[in-house]
């Protein structure tokens, strides 16, 4: 460490940050509509469809809010078991990040830190609706970035700097 007139030496690159500020469930919603009859144990494992989707919105300079909307739902024999829908956000903070990479981290990096928080609500939810936890598997971020980003290229509409 260099020192000048006795201080520290300003810092020449200072390094990239990301701070998680705070984290939230923004909206959630679970539903059990077949209830008693659906906590019987049937023949066939329920079929489990899952969507996520990564959102992005700037509240300054360098906070951003992220949003990890997942929705699911069980089915068994075309009848609904149970269906959930959450919404769980973050407020990141981030500072000395290249403006090129800024929407890489955000729709990857911030969605992979918050997704074992969601996981974890939904595998709760899930089992206090009388069920087994239901257990996600890990997301590829990255993939759902690179498909995000060739749907916006074949729409005509510019990509963001990644």
């Amino acid at each position: 460490m260099s020192t000048t007139n006795g201080g520290p030496a300003p810092a020449q690159n200072p390094q990239p940050q990301l701070n998680v500020v705070a984290q939230y469930i923004k909206d959630f919603s679970f539903e059990n509509p077949n209830a008693p009859q659906s906590l019987t144990v049937g023949t066939q494992p329920p079929q489990i469809g899952i969507q996520i989707n990564v959102n992005a919105k700037p509240l300054s300079d360098n906070d951003i809010e992220v949003t990890l909307k997942l929705d699911g739902k069980a089915e068994t024999d075309g009848k609904l078991i149970f269906r959930f829908e959450l919404e769980y956000a973050g407020i990141f903070r981030i500072q000395n990040v290249p403006q090129e990479s800024i929407n890489a981290l955000v729709l990857i990096e911030c969605p992979r830190l918050l997704f074992p928080f969601a996981r974890e609500v939904i595998a709760t939810t899930v089992r206090n609706g009388g069920f087994p936890p239901l257990l996600l598997d890990p997301v590829d971020f990255v993939g759902l970035y690179q498909k995000k980003m060739s749907e916006m290229q074949v729409a005509g509409a510019p990509a963001p700097p990644s």
